[in-house]
C-alpha cells in the first residue's frame, strides 16, 4: 500500500512538473513578445532666436624699413581705433587692445629680391567683445572712416565678427518639451493605425542640438548671422497598448 501512494505521488509531482515546465516557456514567451510591442518615433522642435554676443576682431597692418617708426606708427593707428570705437558707444571694458606682432623680413630664408619691399611687417589686433550686437552691426560699415586715415586692414579675416548664442541651456528643457509632444503624436497616429494605443516611455534619447542660420544660402554660417535657428531631433520609443 505505501508502495502503491509513493508511485501515486510521484507521479503527481511528475505531471505538475511537466506543467509547470509547459507554462512558464510559454509564460515569459508571451512577456517577451508583449516587450517588443513598441514603437520608436522622431520629434522635431526648432526655435528662432538671435545672438547676444558679438566677438568682432580688427586686425591692422604696417610696414616699414626702420623698427621704431613703425612701431609707433601701429601704436597710434591702435589708438585712433580705439577712440573711434569708444566714441560709437563701446566701453574700454569691452574692448582689448593686443600686443604687436613683428615679422622681419631680412629674418626668412624665404625673403625675396625686390629691393623696394620693406623689411618690417608689424601687425596688431583689437578685439571687441560685446553683448550690444545691434551696435557691432551698425559699427562695421563705420570703418571706413578708419581706411580714409591710412589704416590697412588685414583681409584674410572673412568674416571678422562672429554672433554668437549663448543661452542654449536656457531654452533646452523647452525644446525638448515640444519634442516630445510633437514625437507622442506621431506615436499616436502609427497607434491608431494599428489599433493600439500609446502607453508610457520605454526609452529616449534627446538628440544633438544644431544651431543653424535662419537664411540657410549657399556658403551662409551660423556665425555671420544675427538670427539663428535652434534644432533638436529627439528619438523616443513609447510602449504600445
Amino acid at each position: 500500500m505505501q508502495n502503491d501512494n509513493n508511485r501515486v505521488l510521484a507521479s503527481f509531482i511528475l505531471a505538475l512538473g511537466l506543467t509547470a515546465a509547459g507554462f512558464f516557456p510559454g509564460y515569459y514567451y508571451y512577456q517577451g513578445k508583449n516587450n517588443n510591442n513598441t514603437v520608436s518615433v522622431k520629434g522635431l522642435a526648432e526655435m528662432n532666436v538671435k545672438a547676444d554676443l558679438a566677438i568682432w576682431k580688427l586686425k591692422f597692418v604696417t610696414t616699414g624699413n626702420e623698427l621704431i617708426p613703425a612701431q609707433q606708427q601701429i601704436s597710434t593707428q591702435a589708438s585712433e581705433i580705439n577712440t573711434f570705437l569708444q566714441q560709437q558707444g563701446f566701453t574700454p571694458q569691452e574692448i582689448n587692445i593686443e600686443r604687436i606682432e613683428t615679422n622681419d623680413l631680412m629674418a626668412t630664408p624665404y625673403r625675396g629680391n625686390d629691393a623696394n619691399s620693406s623689411r618690417f611687417i608689424l601687425s596688431q589686433t583689437i578685439t571687441v567683445k560685446s553683448s550690444n550686437v545691434a551696435l557691432v552691426e551698425k559699427t562695421l560699415p563705420k570703418t571706413d572712416s578708419l581706411i580714409a586715415k591710412g589704416i590697412i586692414f588685414d583681409t584674410s579675416y572673412n568674416e571678422p565678427v562672429s554672433y554668437i548664442f549663448t543661452k542654449l541651456n536656457d531654452v533646452k528643457p523647452q525644446m525638448l518639451e515640444q519634442a516630445t509632444i510633437n514625437a507622442k503624436k506621431a506615436a499616436a497616429e502609427f497607434a491608431k493605425s494599428s489599433g493600439s494605443r500609446v502607453g508610457k516611455i520605454h526609452r529616449a534619447n534627446q538628440g544633438v542640438f544644431s544651431i543653424l542660420p535662419r537664411e540657410q544660402t549657399a556658403n551662409s554660417f551660423e556665425a555671420q548671422q544675427i538670427e539663428k535657428t535652434i534644432r533638436v531631433v529627439s528619438t523616443i520609443e513609447y510602449w504600445l497598448e
